[in-house]
């Protein structure tokens, strides 16, 4: 009966009634909402409570009722930190989103075979409506849920069960009892998402939209929570540290001038005896140097830094194929403790290949072009005769992946014989092999008339008496020899196809293969190869220190061939592979007892992913999932980090973080070694940026109690900040990736974003700095009479306290950039790895060329004055000697290391 499909009219009224079949999208952030999403980020809320103070103190010191010295600029400085700081990290985050939702419009746009007013027309995905008869080949994607009209096909139906077997599927019986609509296993009911391997039909589009499977799932997702990454957690608690050292801090600085102030008057009788106007006087004033002195505490230049590094880093991983749609998912991926990941397409190529063939005598060939010509003849013809995929533009195409795979072993190789087919028996799952009967005219150089059979070798093995030898001549068949080789190349995760020829012929009457005598002409081993790549990259992210399990809906001992293979299984007794029954037998309890030597989930079901991921955050394991199906895409989202595949579904992309473009494992191995140059990036920014920040603290705060004013000025102050902030986040925002850091261990979720190292290193160059900035001041400057020391250690040196207090702005900001050196890397050899980071020279080189040109033309405005090269000559030795300090610090560190380690 001729399909007429729907009319125009039946199309719209079935819109009305059951909706559009386009998918609505995961409610996308606008700019705006990123925005203020990064505003609330923890360092960004201390640094808007620095702003409102310094707009308070400034305003009440415009109004005559407080003594301040807060410039305008101050504020506005701060302000600027923070809008450069959430708009860089936003329009970074802004920006790979538009790229995302350019590959998500990309891959939606599908155009489906629909009968509409009696005829076949094209119309995209979107415009299927409930009702429409849909043709469907192999190789297209179902594009809703509904049912087989007419004809039979067999489907993937991967992306939302995980099973990597194919589904049957034909029209419903009469007598057939009715079956559940998102009823996976029924053999009449098609799903959208779903792929044709094989076969054509017609089906019936039942249900469209978000009311199909697919799209329940993907409605699922959007409500779920996300987790807060490591680095907020580790942000979070460094400003709540700064927090508590700022109220503490701001207590005892006001407590200690108040002291000072009464020891100056003699006694608490004659300080108090000054008035109450006095009193409110000295009390503002400590107040005002506690808040000036807690801002300066606060690393403005951290969001900044972050924002930077991290953009900087998302453009350098697109290059390599990684696609970072949250910021937060880059950092996360250099914390991972385990990575989940996918065997099919990941960990291997994602398609089958003929890796090699064997003749009767158990020789192998790797490739036609090894197999005598005698014996190749027979093969091609063999193969190329009885197969459902055929030879396009050089590759094969059609038929199902084995087909395909089988077909493509030919590479060149293909008869050109004059052939006629007589009769075909396709391949079924009972039968489990296809045969052609041909007959090849007698003019040709090989006449044959007969069965060529293709199949499981336990169907075709036991009917062959003979085998075709190297030169394809008839010898007996030696069973035992191809059985020992079948067992052995099934260790390798590789299964065979036998294939045969028969000197009978099929007939209309045939119900299975013809009698007759058969020939072996040789088995074909088949594989989905491990990427050539995945066995180094599955290394070094072990190395790393994460722990890498393998999930996959094969058979358990294919899976632990692939495993072997790829390093993921080395034969140590404690690594355990288990199927998906086995895990589901485990408790809670006793899956976190064994998580940790996991290597290998066969059979695995979507919900196995989901529950592994629960089990690791309840161990307070940083989690990561690959995953490219809809069933994948609950994991996905629960994980720490969800890598999506390139090649995966729309949905699968939406839930991850991360999108590998081309689906290798490499690439997660990238995103981990990115996410940690990030993570030590920032790491050795606050080495750098508290170094500063503590010893102009500790200076701010000491200066008034030996009765000297602040010895930088509020102009010279925002200099400094804008070193320690906007500059030197370009300078460290670009450190390379270096190869050292997938040596080292994962980072702790509970582990400070400040530790023992680093605290060391702020210690010990802040004190130096300040004990520096003392000597400095106290042997420069007669306090009493606010004059030079012309005797004194540093006070000869300089002709005058103006050119004094020039040298004093220039040592501090000299050492501050010889503390950044000391602090861009662990390594006693300061230029290390300073040819990938050129512009860390550049920035510095900038700093210091400025910094001389202010002390020659700043004048009075910046309270500079030109200096000689003997007041250089000190400055500069004084803030240099930062670095031979630190290296000694590093070879104590380093050798207590090495006595720990023996």
């Amino acid at each position: 009966m001729k399909i007429l499909g729907l009319t125009d009219s039946e199309v719209h009224e079935a819109r009305e009634k059951f909706g559009s079949n386009r998918l609505s999208e995961a409610e996308s952030e606008s700019f705006f909402d990123k925005l203020r999403e990064n505003l609330s980020d923890p360092m960004i809320k201390i640094l808007s409570a620095a702003l409102l103070i310094n707009v308070i103190i400034y305003f009440l010191g415009l109004t005559g009722i407080v003594n301040t010295e807060t410039e305008w600029y101050e504020p506005v400085g701060i302000a600027a930190a923070i809008a450069i700081a959430a708009l860089v990290s936003t329009f970074s985050e802004y920006r790979n989103e538009n790229a995302f939702r350019a590959l998500q419009e990309e891959a939606s746009k599908i155009l489906c075979k629909a009968y509409r007013n009696g005829e076949i027309r094209e119309i995209p995905i979107d415009d299927i409506v409930s009702g429409d008869y849909i043709m469907l080949g192999a190789g297209d994607r179902i594009p809703a849920d509904g049912v087989i009209y007419e004809g039979s096909i067999k489907t993937d139906q991967s992306v939302l069960n995980g099973e990597s077997k194919e589904a049957s599927k034909r029209p419903k019986k009469g007598n057939e009892p009715p079956s559940d609509k998102n009823d996976l296993l029924s053999e009449y009911r098609v799903f959208r998402g779903t792929v044709v391997c094989s076969g054509n039909a017609v089906m019936i589009a039942e249900t469209v939209g978000d009311k199909t499977l697919y799209g329940e799932i993907a409605g699922e997702l959007r409500q779920d929570d996300d987790r807060d990454s490591p680095l907020k957690l580790k942000l979070t608690r460094l400003a709540e540290s700064i927090s508590k050292f700022g109220y503490i801090g701001g207590v005892a600085i006001a407590a200690a001038l108040l002291i000072h102030k009464i020891v100056m008057a003699g006694s608490f009788g004659a300080y108090f005896a000054g008035g109450a106007a006095a009193i409110i006087t000295d009390l503002l004033d400590a107040l005002i140097l506690a808040v000036i002195i807690i801002v300066m505490a606060v690393p403005e230049g951290l969001p900044l830094m972050i924002a930077i590094v991290s953009a900087m880093n998302m453009r350098k991983m697109l290059a390599d194929n990684v696609l970072v749609r949250k910021i937060s998912g880059i950092e996360t991926a250099g914390s991972l403790n385990i990575l989940f990941s996918d065997k099919t397409g990941t960990i291997t190529k994602g398609m089958l290949e003929a890796v090699i063939f064997a003749d009767g005598n158990g020789n192998e060939y790797r490739s036609m072009e090894d197999i005598p010509h005698g014996l190749s003849r027979l093969l091609s013809l063999c193969i190329y005769e009885n197969s459902t995929a055929v030879m396009s533009g050089g590759r094969a195409v059609g038929g199902n992946a084995t087909e395909r795979a089988v077909l493509s072993f030919l590479g060149e190789h293909i008869p050109k014989i004059d052939v006629k087919k007589l009769y075909t028996l396709p391949f079924n799952s009972d039968n489990k092999y296809s045969a052609s009967s041909v007959e090849v005219s007698a003019s040709e150089d090989m006449a044959f008339r007969g069965t060529l059979v293709k199949g499981a070798p336990e169907k075709l093995l036991p009917l062959c008496k003979y085998s075709y030898d190297r030169d394809g001549k008839r010898v007996p068949f030696q069973s035992a020899v191809i059985d020992e080789l079948i067992n052995s190349l099934a260790e390798r995760a590789i299964r065979v196809i036998a294939l045969a020829v028969c000197d009978s012929v099929l007939t209309e009457e045939s119900e299975g293969l013809p009698a007759g005598e058969y020939v072996l002409c040789g088995i074909l081993g088949i594989r989905d190869e491990v990427r050539p790549e995945s066995a180094a990259a599955i290394s070094e992210v072990i190395n790393a220190g994460v722990q890498v399990v393998m999930i996959t809906g094969d058979r358990i001992d294919t899976a632990s061939a692939i495993a072997k293979e790829s390093g993921l299984l080395t034969g140590c007794e404690k690594e355990l592979t288990l199927t998906s029954a086995e895990l589901a037998k485990l408790s809670d309890k006793e899956l976190s007892g064994k998580l940790k030597d996991i290597r290998v989930i066969a059979r695995a079901l979507p919900s196995d992913k989901s529950r592994l991921v629960r089990i690791a955050a309840e161990l307070d394991l940083v989690a990561g999932m690959t995953g490219d199906g809809v069933n994948d895409s609950p994991a996905l989202k629960k994980a720490d980090v969800g890598f999506a595949m390139g090649s995966g579904t729309e949905v699968a992309k939406e839930a991850s973080d991360i999108v590998i473009l081309d689906d290798n494992f490499s690439s997660i191995g990238k995103a981990v070694l990115y996410g940690r140059t990030i993570f030590n990036s920032i790491r050795k920014f606050i080495i750098f940026q508290l170094t500063i920040n503590v010893s102009a603290v500790v200076i701010s705060f000491i200066a008034p109690l030996l009765g000297m004013d602040n010895p930088l000025s509020i102009t010279q102050i925002l200099w400094v900040n804008l070193v320690m902030d906007t500059l030197a986040a370009l300078a460290f925002g670009s450190e390379p990736a270096l190869s050292r850091y997938m040596r080292e261990k994962p980072k702790s979720r509970r582990e400070p974003i400040v530790n023992t190292y680093m605290k060391t290193e702020i210690i010990t160059g802040a004190a130096w700095v300040v004990i520096l900035s003392l000597v400095f001041l106290l042997t420069g400057l007669d306090t009493a009479s606010g004059t030079i020391k012309e005797h004194g250690f540093i006070g000869r040196y300089f002709r005058d306290t103006m050119y004094l207090f020039t040298g004093y702005f220039s040592f501090f900001i000299f050492a501050a950039v010889a503390n950044a050196f000391n602090a861009r890397t662990e390594e006693l050899n300061l230029f290390d790895n300073i040819g990938k980071n050129r512009g860390f020279l550049k920035v510095m080189g900038i700093i210091a060329a400025v910094q001389v040109i202010m002390t020659y033309l700043g004048g009075s405005v910046l309270g500079c004055y030109g200096l000689d090269l003997r007041e250089w000559a000190v400055i500069l030795v004084m803030a240099l000697s930062v670095i031979p300090v630190d290296i000694i610090r590093k070879l104590i560190i380093k050798q207590n290391n090495r006595r720990r380690s023996l």
